[in-house]
């Protein structure tokens, strides 16, 4: 099956779909996005993903050319258009819609904000490919290394090539994730965020301009609260996660993932821990309840 897309204001197949090489988002990456997994047919967290987008947009100068209603419409169109279904029960394939704004193209190359310009919405859906189930059940390993970012890491921006460049060290080390370390304290991964647990205690670092504010991190804290694991949101040193107890990612992609071992050093016991297993539980259960099992009208 084609692909379909939705790009400025029309669905067209993916092969089809054309952006002007002065939009500013080739030229500058001057743009944000948001990544929203699907399960059964249902957007993940919609809401909280489309406040995050707006506060994004916000961040930049950039108007949103959608109201609320319209980008849950859309992106509803854009599930149902995708929808690869499962043949043998009719249930409705897991996907993830990537959302992406810019600014749009100009006349000519120039830093400054164009005084008229219409921002580029481009939508497109891939097959969600969760981590298999050898990673939750042994586990990923990572490697550090020094956030060397710029100071705007709380905006979803496609300007994303630190964190490419980063993350490749993870691929090149053979790990799945890097751990981000800023003037002694951990921030979060190239491309997730990171907690860890010390004595018993899940550790957050608080949300600031250094990270991105992650729907799933909302999650796990929320859960955590709800189940009365003891938890913190504060600065997280780095020997804290150096001699931490477990260190769990999250994404919207990857859910909850232990890392077994960091820099090529066990964590822990260089198994997945106790409350690790307990909060992938607690996530599933979730995910099952909230997601697959909701009446489809919600």
């Amino acid at each position: 099956m084609t692909p379909t897309i939705y790009l400025n204001g029309e669905f067209m197949p993916l092969a089809e779909a054309r952006v002007s090489v002065m939009d500013r988002g080739f030229l500058f990456g001057d743009g944000v996005y948001e990544v929203i997994p699907v399960y059964s047919g249902r957007p993940f967290r919609l809401d909280e993903h489309l406040a995050r987008l707006q506060r994004s947009l916000d961040a930049i100068g950039l108007h949103n050319p959608l109201p609320h209603a319209t980008w849950t419409a859309l992106i509803s169109q854009l599930i149902a258009r995708n929808d690869n279904a499962n043949h043998t029960d009719n249930t409705p394939a897991d996907q993830q819609i990537y959302l992406q704004l810019t600014r749009g193209p100009d006349t000519r190359r120039n830093h400054a904000f164009p005084e008229q310009a219409q921002a580029t919405v481009f939508m497109m859906s891939e097959a969600l490919l969760l981590p298999p189930a050898r990673q939750r059940e042994q586990g990923v390993s990572a490697i550090s290394a020094a956030d060397n970012r710029w100071h705007r890491c709380d905006i979803k921006a496609t300007s994303l090539l630190a964190n490419c460049l980063l993350r490749q060290r993870a691929v090149e080390a053979g790990c799945a994730e890097t751990v981000l370390l800023r003037d002694g304290f951990l921030t979060e991964g190239a491309a997730a965020n990171i907690f860890i647990v010390q004595q018993g205690v899940l550790l957050a670092p608080p949300k600031n301009h250094l990270m991105l504010p992650g729907v799933t991190y909302d999650v796990i804290l929320e859960l955590a609260a709800q189940h009365g694991l003891p938890h913190q949101v504060r600065d997280v040193l780095e020997e804290e996660v150096r001699a931490a107890d477990e260190i769990w990612l999250t994404s919207s992609t990857k859910e909850v993932l232990p890392i077994v071992r960091l820099d090529d050093k066990p964590v822990g016991t260089g198994h997945p821990g106790p409350l690790y297993v307990q909060m992938l539980a607690w996530y599933q259960d979730y995910k099952q309840r909230v997601m697959r099992a909701a009446p489809a009208n919600q």
